[in-house]
């Protein structure tokens, strides 16, 4: 199965065709693949080199490690583009999965300084969402959203469990979404973010805050999103300005 004769590394030829198992489904997400003495046998190499493509593996997280029961391949990430305006909701919908949210929080308060800022408000209240988001029965991300009483006077509980907020603005109500700004940081789950994500208190996270604003210019939400980094990655296309 592998080219002894080729320049390119013996485990990096065993990595690639793990890959390719992988891809074609013969190792499954989830499920352990062989052991390192069936691997070695297989390849026909020793138990050190399938331990360095093994280990690449699992450093590149394509693959992760149970103490005690093996080997696994890695849940597949969802690759969200960084352009265009989306909600959740529409996301999962175009991979074709299904979604749903745990409704926390859905009050009307008076907003702290830096969401009265962000949203260009004066002293008037918003309506302050917390959710849990979820993609086929898995939570994904919490989020944590702002949004100005007086553009949405209707708006309750009973219809962002019935559409996406978006489809909400954009089916019943005579405003339009234009565009938005949103920054990405790294960070740590606690307990908070922890236990309603099902991960473990550590590891990594990624923070999205977006600022949404309508085709009028105005601010219409603040939106703080938790995602899992071990199911999520965002990507970008740049081009080099001349």
């Amino acid at each position: 199965m592998l080219n002894k004769e080729s320049p390119m590394p013996m485990y990096y030829q065993i990595e690639e065709d793990i890959r390719r198992k992988i891809d074609q489904g013969i190792f499954m997400r989830g499920a352990p693949i062989p052991s390192e003495r069936e691997l070695s046998e297989t390849y026909g190499v020793s138990r050190m080199t399938v331990r360095q493509a093994v280990s690449n593996m699992v450093r590149n997280r394509l693959l992760y490690r149970e103490k005690g029961r093996g080997t696994f391949v890695a849940e597949q990430k969802f690759e969200q583009p960084l352009q265009g305006v989306t909600s959740f909701s529409e996301d999962m919908k175009r991979r074709g999965l299904s979604s749903h949210n745990e409704l926390l929080t859905f009050e009307t308060r008076m907003p702290d300084e830096t969401t009265r800022e962000l949203l260009d408000l004066n002293e008037e209240e918003v309506y302050h969402l917390k959710r849990i988001r979820y993609a086929d029965d898995e939570p994904m991300a919490i989020e944590e959203t702002f949004i100005p009483v007086r553009l949405f006077p209707e708006l309750d509980a009973r219809r962002l469990e019935e559409l996406s907020f978006y489809e909400y603005i954009e089916t019943e109500t005579e405003q339009s979404i234009g565009r938005a700004r949103q920054t990405i940081e790294a960070g740590i789950a606690g307990t908070e973010e922890a236990e309603p994500l099902a991960i473990q208190e550590g590891d990594a996270i990624l923070q999205i805050e977006r600022v949404g604003y309508l085709s009028t210019g105005s601010p219409f939400e603040r939106n703080i999103s938790i995602y899992r980094s071990d199911r999520y990655k965002f990507i970008s296309d740049m081009y080099r300005q001349h």
